[in-house]
């Protein structure tokens, strides 16, 4: 197995980065927006007005992709989605959350009220082609969750690890417990590679409220996708 360790760390709120943890981070919070519903034209009207009804942006490269259209179509109300056309990624958040912007992390939405309760996009550059090279994902999660996700001083817990494929793309999910001494998190994280990048997006909240918002969290991170650029 190729080992992780040689990955720069940094954990889901970029707190802590090449070793080092961050005790203070300066948050700039962006103005909440809804999608532009601008894009090109399609051949499927009525797809199309579906998805402008539930407020998601209709972008040309989602009909490329059945599977992501489908997603897209069935996106439960209450999400809001994002593409990043220059990195390859696309995914949905909570409506109400707003984006911040994190040292290190390539994009990052959070409830402003429950700080815990986030979701960010981090990506760095691999030779490796596929994540099934770094091991299977109960070894990577483990590996992962201790040295990136989390800082030193956290006791984690891996609770589960898995893997899925989505149009022959391999990406394995964990779901762990990162606890400091005054809060737990119940996070769950997604990763896969593509593009010659290596893709985390983690997402969670406070122990006290993953019953109430494990559903959502799941959304998130079974909505993350990659595509080529």
């Amino acid at each position: 197995m190729v080992s992780l360790l040689t990955l720069p760390s940094t954990n889901h709120l970029g707190l802590y980065r090449h070793g080092q943890f961050r005790r203070s981070i300066s948050f700039v919070v962006r103005s909440e927006h809804l999608p532009s519903t601008s894009a090109s034209p399609c051949k499927d009207g009525p797809g199309r007005r579906e998805l402008l009804a539930l407020g998601v942006a209709v972008v040309p490269w989602l009909f490329m992709s059945q599977h992501a259209a489908t997603f897209a179509a069935e996106t439960k109300k209450g999400f809001l989605p994002v593409t990043d056309k220059k990195d390859g990624y696309t995914f949905v958040y909570p409506f109400g959350w707003q984006e911040v912007v994190v040292e290190g992390q390539d994009k990052v939405f959070k409830d402003v009220i429950e700080p815990l309760e986030s979701v960010s996009v981090n990506i760095i550059p691999t030779a490796k082609q596929d994540i099934r090279d770094f091991g299977p994902p109960q070894e990577v999660g483990e590996t992962l969750i201790r040295k990136v996700l989390a800082s030193p001083t956290q006791k984690t817990k891996l609770i589960e690890a898995s893997e899925h494929d989505v149009e022959g793309k391999a990406y394995y999910t964990f779901e762990f417990l990162a606890q400091a001494p005054n809060y737990t998190r119940h996070a769950l994280t997604t990763v896969c590679i593509g593009n010659g990048r290596f893709y985390t997006v983690t997402t969670g909240a406070n122990e006290r409220r993953w019953e109430k918002m494990k559903d959502r969290l799941k959304t998130v991170v079974d909505s993350f996708q990659i595509f080529n650029v």
